[in-house]
């Protein structure tokens, strides 16, 4: 006997077949990183450094969707992570998301990784690495970290080379025109 379960993507419910489980998730965590994507690209035309971010309850709903907005609101903690933990939260009306994975499209930094602890997250999936403020797995090791009382599931590399992309273009973008960030 093959296990189905039902998740709800978009407001529409489809079946998932345990049976190819891996694949399937695959699938799912490329669906909402792609929406990370679109936010972080949002972030991008309003002159952010372009990171989204998404959480989804554990039945697949999007409770929030966030690009970064740290210069636009004079914000140094208006990372694209920090904010969608505040709208989930207040929709849930919950500061604990125990169940809710969430998607980002570049590796957390020191204070991001913190919040996603703080906040129970069950599952963290990140497209690319960070090699300069990464600290889920690139510098620090915070999700995981057996000290704490709280440990993250860690998924890495999801649509990574259109994340990375993303960055780049960004910053190459502000080094041709002089700007500094």
């Amino acid at each position: 006997m093959i296990a189905r379960f039902q998740l709800r993507c978009s407001g529409h419910f489809m079946f998932l077949d345990t049976s190819n489980k891996i694949s399937r998730m695959e699938d799912w965590d490329e669906h909402y990183m792609n929406l990370a994507i679109d936010a972080a690209k949002e972030a991008y035309a309003l002159d952010e450094v372009p990171i989204g971010a998404v959480i989804i309850d554990h039945k697949g709903t999007v409770l929030a969707t966030q690009g970064n907005c740290t210069i636009g609101g004079n914000d140094p903690t208006g990372h694209a992570e920090v904010l969608a933990l505040r709208k989930a939260g207040k929709k849930v009306n919950n500061y604990r998301l125990t169940g809710c994975t969430l998607y980002t499209t570049i590796e957390p930094c020191v204070m991001c990784a913190g919040a996603l602890v703080n906040a129970r997250i069950k599952r963290l999936v990140y497209g690319a690495d960070d090699e300069r403020f990464g600290a889920v797995k690139t510098l620090f090791n915070i999700c995981d970290n057996g000290s704490l009382n709280h440990q993250i599931e860690i998924q890495s590399g999801v649509l990574e080379s259109e994340c990375r992309r993303l960055m780049q273009e960004f910053f190459k973008e502000k080094r041709t025109s002089s700007k500094v960030y």
